[in-house]
This record gives C-alpha cells, sequence and structure tokens, in this order.
C-alpha cells in the first residue's frame, strides 16, 4: 500500500524513510502520518509544519515519527511523492472512465482530475509537490519532469503524440506551468477560478498544437 507507493519512489527505498515498513501494521502506522501530516499542511501551510504537530496529530509519539522520518523535511517530500504517485494513477483511471479518442480530450481529462484533486487531496494545494525553492527538498525538479515524461509517454502510446525532445520539453513546460495555475486557481478550494482553469485549458492546447504541428 502506501509503504510499497513511497519506498519505491526513493533510490534505494530508503533515502526519506529512516525504517522501511514490511508489516501490514507498520505501513498503516506510516499512511497514518503522512495523512496526520497532510490534514496539518492544510491548515497552516507546510511552512510551518513540525514533526511534534504531526505526532500529535497522528495520536503517535514522536519517536514514531522518527522511527520513519529523519526530520520535517522528509515528511514533507514523502507526502509530495505520494501525492505525485496519485495524480499519475488518477489519471490513466481518468483517462479510461473518460473514453477519450484524442489527445486533446485526454488534456482536458487530465486537468479535470487535477482539479478535482486539489479540491479533495489533503496536503496537495498546499504542497505543490514539495517545490524545492520553498520546502527545501532538492529532487522536486526530477520528480515533475518524471511526471511530465509519464504524462508525455501516455499520449504517444495511446494516441500516436510524436517521440521528440520538443514533445517531451513540453510536457515538462505543462506539467511545471499547470501546477502553479492550479494552485493559484484553488486558493480557495471551495470556491475555485474556473476562469482560470479555463484560460489554462486553452493555452495547454494552443501550445500543444504548435509544438505538435513542427514535430
Amino acid at each position: 500500500m502506501l509503504v510499497t507507493e513511497v519506498s519505491n519512489a526513493l533510490p534505494g527505498g530508503s533515502s526519506l524513510l529512516r525504517n522501511e515498513p514490511v508489516q501490514a501494521r507498520s505501513s498503516a502506522r506510516l499512511a497514518g502520518l503522512l495523512d496526520a501530516a497532510a490534514a496539518v499542511i492544510d491548515e497552516i501551510g507546510f511552512e510551518r509544519l513540525t514533526t511534534a504537530m504531526v505526532a500529535e496529530r497522528a495520536g503517535a509519539s514522536i519517536g514514531t515519527v522518527y522511527r520513519y522520518f529523519p526530520d520535517r523535511i522528509a515528511v514533507v517530500e514523502a507526502l509530495a511523492i505520494r501525492c505525485t504517485q496519485r495524480l499519475a494513477s488518477r489519471f490513466v483511471e481518468a483517462l479510461d472512465a473518460s473514453g477519450a479518442t484524442t489527445w486533446q480530450d485526454a488534456c482536458d481529462a487530465l486537468i479535470d482530475m487535477t482539479s478535482d484533486m486539489y479540491r479533495t487531496e489533503p496536503g496537495f494545494r498546499a504542497i505543490r509537490f514539495g517545490d524545492a525553492a520553498d520546502s527545501g527538498v532538492g529532487d522536486a525538479e526530477d520528480r515533475m519532469a518524471a511526471l511530465g515524461g509519464a504524462v508525455g509517454t501516455i499520449m504517444r502510446e495511446r494516441f500516436g503524440l510524436p517521440a521528440n525532445d520538443a514533445v517531451t520539453r513540453a510536457w515538462v513546460v505543462l506539467t511545471e506551468s499547470g501546477h502553479a495555475v492550479l494552485a493559484r486557481a484553488h486558493q480557495d478550494r471551495s470556491a475555485p477560478d474556473a476562469a482560470l482553469i479555463e484560460a489554462y485549458r486553452a493555452m495547454v492546447k494552443t501550445y500543444m498544437e504548435s509544438v505538435v504541428a513542427t514535430a
């Protein structure tokens, strides 16, 4: 479950987690710590998050937190990994459910699904995938590039988009810019800025059409 998601995303499975849990009980405990961190981040932002807050919200001891995470940055990064993986997984599910027949339809499904996660996924909007400039986490750029690459691969395999440097770069650009725009659009999660979301949707299609046309 969660421990598999998080540990598999880390080099060697241990760059963030002090101990890699293997039993269901330990997996559930780790999930609870990240759920608690997400709830606190939603309330006060990740800048003010402390390991003591995570422990208190999870109903765990501070020692339990430190059993898995060396510091608050590791908690933030693990939560960012979970959010990124859930987004990638739900994109495939949304694509299947939407019946998309073109890459433009797929872009609509991706934007709609991502917007839904900003509204419903705890910690998603505030953490913004652990942006390196804000959280001190150094590999956020690689993670975002990997997410853009995964989207590009799906678009190529399902809709025949060309595979070249320009298209690959375009997906990275759209991944980075998309989460900046959509995070802003969901500053008030109960009343998202629909006009801003639609402006981004139009930009995505116009930009990708120009890239594909010259590919």
